[in-house]
């Protein structure tokens, strides 16, 4: 999520270039944070509905993991608002922002299994299974590109 921790720019020293790798990441989580709250809450809501009640043995089974991979994606990107009330003023930013970024990275993935998991719910109920699950594949593997497989090749091409 957050850039090169070896660069710097043009007259920043090490505790600048912390703050601004720390700052960076702090967006990019109040985005993440925000998006994937609201879709843990509309996952939440949906037990309640009485047609979940008659719904089969695979979408309870879906539903389950996805409400699952949502609250763990929630939990990750609110661990380094966590850690850093935890660690403040411990002089430990480095290992902070580190820990903070391994963290957000696997919030990504459990927030792309719970977006997939929303999604497959969704269409469900206005497609076929075999049509909706192609259709989750799809989306799948957009995110997979755009997320994972992109930022990967711009890495190593750069």
């Amino acid at each position: 999520m957050i850039a090169d921790p070896t660069y710097t720019r043009n007259g920043e020293d090490s505790g600048e270039r912390l703050d601004r790798h720390w700052n960076e990441l702090l967006q990019e989580l109040r985005l993440a944070q925000t998006g994937t709250q609201i879709l843990f809450a509309f996952l939440l809501s949906i037990a309640f509905q009485a047609r979940s009640q008659e719904a089969d043995q695979f979408t309870h089974a879906v539903y389950g993991i996805t409400v699952i991979a949502a609250a763990l994606a929630v939990a990750l990107f609110l661990a380094p608002v966590a850690f850093h009330r935890m660690m403040y003023r411990r002089n430990i930013r480095d290992r902070l922002i580190s820990n903070a970024d391994r963290v957000a990275r696997a919030g990504l993935i459990f927030l792309l299994a719970a977006v997939s998991g929303g999604v497959l719910l969704a269409l469900e109920i206005v497609l076929s299974r075999a049509i909706a699950v192609v259709a989750v594949c799809a989306v799948l593997a957009c995110f997979l590109l755009l997320w994972f497989v992109l930022p990967a090749y711009v890495r190593r091409t750069r």
